[in-house]
């Protein structure tokens, strides 16, 4: 972890109140792994704003984020060419495949964009990736041009419509997936692990957690996962935010 400076280099609105910063900086670039998350001075404020890695470019970063509180609705207002003061990279982030694993990574929301990264740095893969609403669809484009790319919502007005665990068990068996990486709501990610357990397939997951410190120095983010019958406590910042189910 360091702190530097990052620059924005180019904005984007994907969609209401959903933002894509690309940040210029080389030696961010160079430490950062898919599943790692940065943490935003945001000025006012006295606690830094954690922003999942999007993607890991050959200048810097790229951050997709949602305005959620006065934090992040401030940075909403950020143009290109803003200096922005950054920790990072923090926390622990998916582990690396091989050529021979098949992957499928599984978003739900703003979750899909922790899962550019690994999608686009592996060879075998399929994207599934849900949403609420039609609308709400971010991405797409992004996730299909490295590879296959389902999307679900709960309108399905042009889209599959349906959670998008609706035909997980079916694509893991057709597709003879190996390894499942997923990051999402709570309910979503307990379904994806409930079967990739039950199949014996490895299972990784970003959870996503507000968070203080952003190094485990506070109790923000403190949460209990259970593995093998036993109640573990965790800080999701420190420990994960990627973890092995």
């Amino acid at each position: 972890m360091i702190k530097t400076t990052a620059k924005l280099i180019k904005k984007k609105e994907l969609t209401k109140n959903v933002f894509s910063f690309h940040l210029e900086c080389f030696e961010i670039a160079n430490l950062a792994k898919a599943g790692q998350f940065i943490n935003i001075l945001v000025e006012g404020f006295t606690l830094r704003r954690p922003i999942s890695i999007c993607e890991i470019t050959k200048n810097g970063l790229r951050i997709v984020f949602s305005v959620r509180g006065k934090g992040t609705k401030k940075m909403a207002t950020w143009q290109e060419g803003k200096e922005i003061d950054i920790l990072a990279p923090l926390g622990n982030g998916f582990s690396d495949s091989t050529e021979k694993d098949s992957i499928l990574v599984v978003g739900g929301g703003l979750g899909v964009a922790p899962l550019l990264e690994v999608f686009k740095s592996n060879s075998k893969k399929i994207a599934l990736l849900g949403f609420n609403k039609d609308e709400d669809v971010i991405l797409k484009e992004d996730f299909k041009k490295y590879g296959k790319t389902i999307i679900y919502t709960q309108d399905g007005k042009n889209f599959e419509k349906g959670l998008v665990t609706k035909d997980l068990e079916k694509i893991l068996e057709k597709e003879n997936i190996n390894k499942i990486k997923a990051c999402g709501p709570e309910k979503m990610l307990d379904a994806i692990k409930s079967i990739a357990n039950k199949r014996k397939i490895d299972c990784e997951i970003s959870l996503e957690e507000r968070m203080g410190c952003g190094f485990g120095a506070c109790l923000c983010c403190q949460k209990i996962l259970e593995k093998d019958n036993e109640k573990i406590s965790f800080h999701v910042c420190k420990d994960g935010p990627v973890f092995v189910v």
